[in-house]
């Protein structure tokens, strides 16, 4: 979900001899629709920030350090890794602001699931920043691995390996699936905020999001399979 339009309230006509006060409802009711029309847009650009921060350590920056056993060994300091974490860290800040700036638009309909949305968000967030952690551990092993034992050195990085595969599959599988997927779907259904076409997408990934994730969970399938990827694929677009 990248954009949100606000539609416009209905608003009295305005009356050149009105007085102050009988003004001033209409008044407060344009700039309550200017104030959701900014945070709509700054919602809209945090979800950006988001698709532009998650993809590239998945697809590129973090192969080194999740893929290669050796890795851990030691060798060269390896900036894509550090870079990755860091995108990371901004993705953290665009999640939970994202939150923050749809949260006021939508708190008068729906006061229990827009503070649902931003605890699903903060959690999300949570389990990003354990995967981080264990990423940045690997770096730090790598650097200072000298004489250890090379056994258990790879030992200790297929543990934080499967830290961070879990972290990625509970958060932006499991959690992202209740929050982006059901919580909002359900308000930007009934809210009209976006195309119907798009609360669609969000109200059928979610479930199959959290679908996939429990397949991958109870080892029906692997993560990553074809009956993975299409279970989620509607969240992806969503």
């Amino acid at each position: 979900m990248t954009t949100i339009a606000m539609s416009a309230p209905a608003v009295d006509n305005f009356h050149p001899n009105a007085t102050t006060s009988e003004r001033r409802p209409t008044d407060g009711a344009a700039e309550r629709h200017k104030d959701s029309q900014r945070l709509g847009r700054l919602t809209g650009l945090f979800f950006l920030i988001t698709y532009a921060t998650s993809i590239p350590p998945v697809l590129t920056l973090y192969v080194p350090a999740l893929s290669d056993p050796a890795f851990i060994l030691g060798g060269p300091f390896n900036a894509g890794v550090t870079w990755g974490a860091v995108l990371e860290l901004l993705l953290i800040a665009a999640n939970i602001a994202s939150a923050l700036t749809l949260y006021p638009v939508l708190r008068r309909r729906f006061p229990v699931l827009s503070l649902g949305f931003v605890a699903a968000r903060v959690m999300e967030s949570a389990f990003i920043a354990i995967g981080i952690i264990s990423v940045l551990a690997l770096v730090t092993l790598r650097a200072t691995a000298g004489d250890a034992d090379p056994a258990a050195l790879a030992v200790v990085g297929q543990a934080l390996v499967a830290i961070h595969d879990w972290t990625f599959k509970m958060g932006p599988g499991v959690v992202v699936g209740v929050g982006n997927g059901l919580i909002l779907g359900y308000m930007m259904w009934k809210t009209r905020l976006l195309p119907r076409f798009l609360s669609i997408l969000g109200l059928i990934g979610g479930p199959g999001l959290l679908l996939g994730s429990c397949g991958v969970m109870f080892g029906h399938f692997d993560f990553g399979s074809s009956a993975h990827s299409l279970s989620v694929a509607p969240e992806f677009f969503w």
